[in-house]
């Protein structure tokens, strides 16, 4: 399963790029998140940065423990997380053409195992739009509470 979302944030690129790799205060972003817990920092940069999520997901609370794969400061990174069989890929990315700034998320994720690959091709289809909708949820919080504190500050 692929999915693709972006927003456009009236805000400066550096600044939406500064919030969404503070990971520590995201809870503090986006409505979903419950919990937050950085397990590992690394020295420098974000690559090995690793944490767990608890967000409300389908009426329900989940976690799950995230880490940065990938980063080029100032454009994007990805994660990756590992579940019940499956491999889910995140990447975040933020892009300025002519002033504007656009956050994009693209998500994947990938059963791993015989049992999942059944089950995923099922629920897949179900699954998709509320993925859609909790994505494109995430990245309207991200937008609100950047140009919120742009109109305070």
């Amino acid at each position: 399963m692929q999915i693709n979302v972006s927003t456009e944030i009236n805000c400066a690129k550096e600044q939406v790029w500064q919030a969404i790799t503070d990971i520590d205060n995201c809870k503090n972003m986006i409505d979903a998140i419950i919990d937050l817990t950085v397990l590992e920092r690394p020295e420098t940069g974000l690559v090995g940065l690793k944490w767990t999520e608890t967000r409300e997901m389908f009426g329900k609370e989940a976690s799950e423990t995230m880490w940065i794969t990938e980063a080029v400061e100032g454009q994007y990174y990805c994660t990756r997380a590992e579940n019940c069989g499956a491999v889910y890929l995140t990447k975040m990315a933020v892009t300025e053409t002519d002033g504007i700034t656009r956050l994009s998320m693209s998500f994947s994720g990938q059963s791993m195992t015989f049992i999942g690959k059944l089950i995923s091709g099922i629920m897949g289809l179900l699954m998709k739009k509320s993925l859609v909708k909790m994505l494109e949820k995430d990245l309207q919080d991200i937008k609100q509470h950047l140009e919120n504190k742009n109109k305070k500050g």
